[in-house]
């Protein structure tokens, strides 16, 4: 076991693990923030998106000693209310049907829009993919971002 200390979601937390643990276990396990989910393993399907230092990452596949001093954001850090501009463009477009893909895109999405504020379909499109959404919603993720992107887009 190893100490690392992680800034997630603006505050410093130490932990005690394996350099090797992949940074969804910690999160999720470890801190108890279980809004990142697990999907493949394998960081090919994008539920377990995070942000570390303003750019989105698969947290399955990345070893907590690769994040530990680097500012890490999960969806619950995102907003503190849950009302960040992608969430209720989220709901207006009622974008989830089994919802399990969810946390990923909007992460995914809050970080391309963080970099390109009104992107075109094409740029989201490259930006999205590797999100996969089992349900098929990818329309109603396009027009929820570009709605967002229409309200301000990274607030």
């Amino acid at each position: 076991m190893s100490e690392f200390t992680l800034r997630v979601n603006g505050s410093e937390r130490r932990v005690s693990v394996s350099a090797e643990t992949p940074l969804l276990w910690v999160l999720r396990d470890t801190l108890e923030l279980t809004g990142t989910k697990f999907g493949c393993g394998a960081g090919l399907c994008g539920a377990c998106t995070v942000h570390v230092e303003g750019s989105a990452i698969r947290s399955c596949s990345t070893p907590v000693s690769e994040v530990a001093g680097k500012n890490i954001t999960t969806i619950e850090g995102l907003s503190p209310n849950g009302l960040h501009v992608l969430q209720q463009a989220w709901i207006a477009e009622e974008v989830p049907q089994c919802g399990y893909c969810q946390t990923g895109q909007i992460m995914a999405a809050a970080a391309l829009l963080a970099k390109m504020p009104n992107p075109s379909d094409e740029q989201i499109t490259q930006a999205m993919n590797g999100n996969l959404c089992r349900c098929g919603t990818y329309e109603r993720i396009r027009k929820a971002i570009h709605r967002a992107a229409g309200e301000g887009g990274a607030r």
